[in-house]
């Protein structure tokens, strides 16, 4: 006997798509205007009902470079702030239930740049996000875990933010300002370039809080599970995930470069209801 599963053409109107969306949106936005807001402080126009303060004050990977100060001495990295060390201490709890909620929702960087891949799907079409052979690509998504130790040895001894050197968030809202250091600003044009071909190429390859985050997937309360017998394996999810985890070999999802966007469930692109989604319960 053939039992049939009803199937459900994905829609853009699915809930997870528009409502992460409109939370991208919020976050991009509010952080755009803090930047400007920034700027404008120090001409003594600022916007009262809006904070002024700098994006490092706002970047939750400042609490993670200055926690070794912050432990040994009881202050901060210079241009870290108290508001960093909150912000990590938030990012990590909530990639402890629901794994790397930050990347895939709140960082303007990431959202910037699947703006792009908008464009380069567009042009590339089934090409896009597979120009990089398998192979290489294993190796250089472990790239990021280099990057991660180095910076915050790097900061540990010498005491000084060197990570905003070649920091891409900070150039792309400060890009206007003397602020920003020229590595900044290669970094993030390499990155946008790249976005043309590849989704999230600094997230995949070069994000140190991103490597941090990451390693929450392995732990985390909130599992992405894979309900394998309503499962028609028709790689909906593998093709739909930014960060090209092949969603359709696993039962439970615990690989390092999940971002938790949801855009492989059955509440965004899966078109089986109740297949994939996340749970709160022990995996087989």
């Amino acid at each position: 006997m053939t039992i049939s599963v009803p199937v459900q053409k994905p829609t853009r109107s699915r809930k997870a798509n528009w409502i992460r969306g409109w939370v991208q949106l919020f976050f991009f936005v509010l952080i755009t205007l803090i930047a400007v807001n920034h700027t404008l402080a120090e001409t003594g126009k600022d916007i009262p009902f809006l904070s002024s303060v700098s994006l490092h004050a706002l970047c939750p990977f400042g609490g993670v470079v200055t926690l070794y100060q912050f432990i040994t001495t009881g202050t901060f990295v210079q241009k870290v702030h108290q508001s960093s060390l909150i912000l990590m201490i938030i990012g990590l709890v909530l990639a402890i239930f629901a794994g790397p909620v930050f990347c895939g929702w709140v960082c303007p960087l990431g959202t910037f740049q699947e703006w792009i891949a908008k464009l380069g799907k567009k042009i590339f079409k089934r090409r896009y996000n597979h120009f990089v052979p398998a192979k290489i690509d294993r190796v250089l998504r472990y790239l990021r875990y280099v990057m991660l130790i180095s910076v915050i040895y790097m900061t540990a001894k010498s005491l000084t933010l060197v990570f905003a050197d070649i920091d891409p968030y900070y150039a792309l809202f400060n890009f206007w300002t003397s602020e920003v250091a020229i590595g900044g600003v290669i970094v993030l044009v390499v990155t946008m370039l790249a976005s043309f071909f590849i989704e999230r190429p600094w997230c995949k390859y070069a994000c140190p809080y991103g490597a941090l985050q990451g390693l929450f997937n392995f732990v985390r309360v909130a599992k992405l599970r894979r309900n394998i017998p309503t499962c028609i394996n028709c790689k909906v999810c593998d093709k739909a995930c930014p960060m090209n985890i092949e969603v359709s070999t696993a039962s439970i999802v615990r690989n390092h470069q999940c971002i938790s966007c949801m855009e492989c469930t059955s509440d965004a692109h899966c078109p089986v209801p109740a297949t994939i989604d996340f749970v709160i319960r022990g995996s087989k």
